[in-house]
Formats: C-alpha cells, structure tokens, sequence
C-alpha cells in the first residue's frame, strides 16, 4: 500500500512538473537521451560502459547566490560533473553537505566540477544562509518549482531529495544515488569516471 502510494505521488509530481515547464523562466530543461532505470528499486544505480550512457538535457538556471545571473551545464565542458539535488529544508541534505565539499575539494584538480540544484526552498535567503554555513564552495542553480529536473529525463523520480548524479566528461550520465552519501561513498566513483579515457569524436 505503501509503495502504491509513492508511485501515485511521484506520478502526480511528474505531471505538475511537465505542466509547469510551459511557463516561468528560472530554470529550463529540455532534450537529452538519458532514460531512468531502478532496477529492482535500487537506490545506487550504474551506468557501464560509457557507450551505452545517455546524456541530460538542456539544463540551465539562475545562480542561488548571484541573482540575475545564470549557470548552465554547458559551463563545465570537458569535465566530470557532480550533480546534487538538495534543499536546506532536508535532514539528509543538511549531514552529506560536508562530504560532498570534501569530494568536490579533493577532485576539482582532475577536472571534476560540483553543481548543485536547489529545489523547494521558496525563501531564497535561507538557501543562501545554508551555502555560507556550510562553506559550499561550488555553485548552485536556484530551482525551486524543480523545473531543473526534467533534463534528467521524464522517469526520473522527482520526490527522491537528496539525489546525486556523476556525469562523465561528456556529461552523459554514469551514476546515480538516490540516497545520502559519505565522501567514501561517493570519491572512488568520481575518480574512476574523471579516469576513463576521452572518446575520439
């Protein structure tokens, strides 16, 4: 009964979702071949080889901190991205916030880039106040009606906060987590795709 539950509201989610993304401009998210597969309701989910990974789409939002200005994921080319979905609102977000810097801190050197989506959090301010708290070093896209999360294609379970997606260098994606994580989690993972050779175009 349970699970039929969350099925129906991760369904609704999805609806609101795709009927929001016709209007407002603080997040756009279109395209990308990425299709979403849990098996079995995994919640560590990867991607192997690096041929048969598909790509997000178009994603691109206003900076949290610098309103007015904006991120897209076309910034980072070349690089390994970690995506993180958060909110200061959720208890997990708030415990792995440390280890997440502590891996963006440790790679960055090997051509791996952090970007954050900050959704739900409709009082900007106490997502600001959460970044400084936290001495997050690397950007976030403010996100709050979650429009963001359509390029991670339209299976992907919106209600799962927090959510961490590792994105090879030709940002097609390669992991996902669906749960907290510890930087021993998440750094051995982020270090073998930042080491897989580049493809010949």
């Amino acid at each position: 009964m349970r699970k039929t539950l969350h099925a129906i509201a991760g369904l609704l989610c999805g609806i609101v979702l795709l009927s929001s993304c016709a209007t407002g401009t603080d997040a756009v998210a279109t395209g990308g071949t990425f299709d979403f597969v849990s098996p079995g309701g995994q919640t560590r989910i990867f991607y192997d080889p690096p041929a048969d990974r598909g790509t997000l789409g178009t994603l691109t939002g206003e900076d949290l901190m610098n309103e007015g200005e904006t991120i897209s994921l076309d910034d980072f080319a070349g690089e390994v991205v970690v995506l993180n979905v958060w909110g200061q609102w959720c208890a997990p977000c708030r415990s792995e916030a440390d280890d997440l810097e502590q891996v963006y801190e440790e790679t960055k050197d090997l051509g791996v880039a952090f970007l954050g989506i900050n959704v739900r959090d409709n009082q900007r301010d106490k997502a600001q106040d959460f970044v400084t708290d936290q001495q997050i070093g690397y950007p976030s896209i403010y996100d709050p009606a979650m429009r963001s999360l359509l390029a991670l294609g339209r299976s992907y379970p919106t209600s799962v906060v927090p959510t961490t997606v590792v994105l090879d260098r030709e940002h097609r994606v390669a992991a996902v987590y669906l749960t907290e994580l510890l930087a021993s989690d998440l750094q051995p993972v982020v270090e073998r795709v930042a080491a897989e050779p580049v493809e010949d175009q």
